[in-house]
């Protein structure tokens, strides 16, 4: 197979294009989750928590956040594991592996000492389920013993443990906390498992077709992969080196910009590396750094015009007073008045959707 040749314009579009960034919006939650396969769950909401911002950027102000937590809780279309809500149609894709975990001796033998307090903690789901954690005895034998904030946290790790292992299953949420239940009541009982090398092929195929264009091979990024094998065929980008994987689906089809407020983990910007290679995109999450440390704010959001990430946005959503504080707007690149003003509306619309009443401009 000969490799397709792309510049770095069609490159970039082609990613724009995968995640719903171009123009016209798609009009269906589910659809759009599909088609990424998946929305980052985070609980930093300076502005909106991650998941909303994400189906936000694609489908503008006739999204509404109660529209996923209907599809996770009610439709049963989505679903909630380790940090990420996937297409219910997914699942079978990760059942193989659910039967693998854990991969750790440490987790194994944690787990093995700790056999009658899982069996105590499924029971109680069975019996009494949806419970929050705090609503499960912990009867446990040997603590989970860690240095950071899970140490002696043993219900919360037996649970983490279980979702991974499909034992159980979250059934939603009330605020921020987790509302747990035996899978029987949250997945469909006609699951399919796939098998895990054909699981493999097809995720990896899926998550080209998200992204577009993508490495085979790389280094491991946390939460989800940005890697994708021998998925799709080889090209390769001007100006950049190595060799890609892109969707052949994907090759020749027109193109549409329009602007954007991104997510600080959209996964168009997510793999940092592919940012830098194709958008000349630097971008770093601060909202662990020391103020006087930070370059663009706490929680900035990548700001996309067209086909090109242009800069970042430094905005916090006060509630109280019900208004935006615009911190400041970075520029990648010079603003043309064409950009200010797309960049002006998006903002505008973000106030809007988010409910909030005024717009505190304090970068001008």
């Amino acid at each position: 197979m000969s490799e397709h040749r792309l510049s770095l314009e069609e490159a970039r579009r082609i990613a724009i294009r995968a995640q719903l960034l171009d123009a016209p919006r798609p009009t269906n939650l589910l659809a759009v989750v599909h088609e990424l396969t998946l929305l980052q769950i985070d609980p930093t909401a300076a502005i909106a928590p991650s998941a909303d911002l994400v189906a936000w950027s694609r489908l503008g102000s006739s999204y509404q956040p109660a529209d996923l937590q209907h599809a996770l809780e009610q439709d049963r279309t989505l679903f909630e594991r380790d940090a990420m809500v996937r297409p219910m149609s997914d699942l079978g894709l990760y059942l193989a592996e659910m039967e693998t975990f854990p991969h750790y001796d440490k987790q194994r033998d944690w787990l093995r000492a700790n056999d009658r307090f899982r069996r105590d903690v499924v029971a109680r789901l069975a019996a009494s389920g949806p419970l929050l954690s705090r609503d499960i005895p912990d009867t446990s034998v040997v603590p989970w013993p860690s240095s950071g904030w899970t140490n002696d946290r043993n219900v919360t790790q037996m649970l983490e443990f279980l979702m991974m292992r499909g034992e159980v299953a979250i059934a939603g949420r009330v605020g921020r906390q987790r509302l747990w239940d035996v899978p029987e009541r949250v997945y469909p009982a006609d699951l399919q498992v796939v098998p895990a090398d054909e699981a493999l092929q097809e995720r990896n195929r899926r998550r080209l077709r998200s992204l577009g264009i993508a490495r085979a091979k790389g280094t491991a990024i946390p939460i989800d992969s940005v890697i994708v094998g021998d998925a799709g065929e080889p090209a390769t980008v001007e100006g950049v080196p190595g060799t890609w994987r892109v969707d052949p689906e994907a090759l020749g089809q027109p193109f549409e910009g329009r602007t954007a407020l991104l997510s600080p983990f959209d996964r168009l910007t997510y793999d940092r590396a592919r940012a830098v290679q194709l958008f000349g995109f630097e971008y770093v999450l601060e909202m662990y750094k020391p103020q006087a440390k930070r370059r663009w704010g706490y929680f900035a959001l990548p700001i996309l015009h067209q086909d090109r990430l242009v800069g970042k946005l430094d905005a916090t959503a006060d509630r109280k007073p019900s208004k935006l504080a615009v911190n400041a707007i970075h520029q990648d690149v010079p603003f043309t008045r064409a950009i200010s003003r797309a960049v002006d509306d998006e903002i505008a619309a973000l106030a809007s959707w988010l409910g909030l009443e005024s717009l505190d401009r304090q970068d001008r």
